[in-house]
């Protein structure tokens, strides 16, 4: 097809920089910092270094947490203290979300809803400005739909789902799998939409996978996948869909769950379940609210040095009973 992934081969990663811009080039005005804690607007970059956090907060109830201010909350990064520069719960910077769906074996029964399901995510979550992509995996990747604003092209790479085993006959991906067993590439496909579609987009990213968690013929391991997804600001949440047929007994044994889970944990985001009370309309309208309902932390930290390290980052408020989904860390890019 048209639209394959192209591989990222080299490039330098630059420390977080503030993004509330938009994506067109425009000629800038002469730089210069947004002062503390005003409203940020529309994304544009600001030539500072500043690390952005995005943040959702949640009380005992679960429930998303909107009304908290900058002194509600105390940063820390390798455990020295830094000081919030900036702050905003301004909900229409423009989001860029991938939606990646397995299309494996174990998947097979699933496609269907899972594209009825998305078809109406990608409906409601759009706004002016925002843009998607499309990605199947199963034995490979494919790009179903480059990155668009338009719902309709994004329901037409919908209909394009289909089982992707890896038995003969079955045209390869971009991501080679040749060395292992191939089943699902699910830390390939992570690693690939993290790299070569997000990390050079600005403002807010996010990524949606839609799987069981199992993994079988990735070049790329786990660690690799969320390495690529934290040095490109992206949020994963995790969708476990599971065909309980497929699994039988074991569908509450296998090891997707922990998978998801922390994927999700280290890059901010949030794993959910589909079960019998739990459906996939459900999850995606939860995902749709905490993606609108988050914080946005900018600071300038006390370690200037662009290393390349990892630097973890340890962010609580003051109420000991809410639970802060951010980041672990990022990754100090070299100068």
């Amino acid at each position: 097809m048209k639209n394959i992934l192209r591989f990222v081969l080299a490039g330098l990663i630059l420390l977080p920089q503030v993004q509330v811009g938009v994506r067109a080039q425009q000629a800038a005005p002469p730089k210069q910092e947004p002062k503390p804690d005003e409203d940020l607007g529309d994304p544009i970059k600001v030539d500072v270094d500043v690390v952005n956090v995005y943040c959702s907060a949640r009380n005992k109830q679960n429930n998303i947490v909107i009304n908290l201010n900058k002194d509600d909350f105390d940063l820390a990064e390798d455990g020295q203290k830094q000081t919030i520069k900036y702050f905003t719960r301004e909900t229409d910077i423009p989001l860029t979300i991938g939606l990646l769906i397995d299309v494996s074996g174990s998947q097979i029964n699933l496609i269907e809803q899972e594209r009825r399901a998305g078809g109406q995510f990608f409906s409601s979550v759009l706004r002016k400005k925002d843009m998607a992509f499309l990605i199947q995996f199963g034995a490979d990747t494919e790009l179903l739909q480059d990155l668009t604003g338009t719902p309709r092209l994004l329901q037409d790479g919908l209909r394009r789902l289909k089982p992707n085993t890896g038995v003969a006959g079955l045209h390869p991906g971009p991501v080679p799998t040749m060395s292992k067993q191939r089943g699902t590439v699910l830390y390939d496909a992570v690693y690939v939409a993290s790299k070569d579609m997000l990390a050079h987009e600005v403002g807010r990213k996010a990524l949606v996978l839609i799987t069981d968690g199992e993994d079988f013929g990735s070049t790329e391991s786990e660690r690799t996948a969320i390495e690529a997804a934290q040095k490109a600001d992206a949020i994963v949440y995790g969708v476990l869909y599971a065909d309980r047929q497929f699994y039988g007994s074991m569908n509450m044994g296998f090891s997707g769950a922990g998978v998801l889970k922390h994927m999700a944990e280290e890059t901010g985001g949030h794993m959910f379940q589909v079960d019998r009370k739990t459906t996939l309309e459900s999850i995606f309208d939860q995902i749709q609210q905490e993606m609108r309902s988050q914080y946005l932390i900018g600071y300038t930290p006390t370690n200037g040095k662009r290393d390349g390290g990892y630097r973890k980052i340890d962010l609580k408020t003051h109420d000991k009973d809410l639970k802060i989904q951010v980041r672990k860390g990022y990754y100090a890019g070299r100068n």
